[in-house]
């Protein structure tokens, strides 16, 4: 008898948390995102979350505090305390949106853009130093299924 089903209850299905996807893919994620944290939490006192916020704005556009969650999957609460501390730090800066009165739309300050300018060449050289163990075709592929389980999730999640 295999070990799942020894150590399973019987008429429940067995579950290895080990082997089961959703619980791998988010202690990847958290071992990725720890591994390049450690190139700027220290030096400049930015959480992951508030990295997350820097980096969507340091492409150049400004974005509503909704569109940082549609973007980043972070939940409301995690963006509006990253946007609220990176504010209070001038860090960010808010600007009325014409769009939607109802939101501000978020852009980074001369600060910000410097925060922006020394941590993402940080943040490539990390992610080029874990990507060195794939090939090309791996690193192709594996942004492929990235993709492809992104969307599959949110579809079956209704949107």
């Amino acid at each position: 008898m295999d070990e799942a089903k020894r150590n399973s209850t019987p008429g429940m299905p067995a579950l290895r948390l080990g082997d089961y996807l959703p619980y791998r893919l988010a202690i990847a994620s958290n071992q990725v995102s720890s591994m390049v944290a450690r190139a700027y939490q220290s030096r400049f006192g930015i959480t992951i979350w508030e990295w997350r916020v820097i980096a969507i704005l340091g492409e150049g556009h400004p974005v509503t505090a909704q569109g940082l969650c549609d973007v980043t999957a972070m939940d409301k609460v995690s963006v509006s305390r990253a946007v609220r501390s990176l504010a209070d730090r001038g860090v960010i800066e808010r600007s009325s949106n014409r769009a939607d009165r109802r939101s501000h739309l978020l852009a980074l300050t001369p600060a910000g853009r410097a925060i922006y300018a020394e941590i993402a060449p940080v943040a490539l050289e990390a992610e080029a130093a874990l990507l060195a163990g794939l090939t090309p075709d791996e690193v192709a592929l594996l942004s492929t299924l990235l993709d492809r389980l992104r969307d599959r999730a949110r579809d079956l999640r209704g949107g």
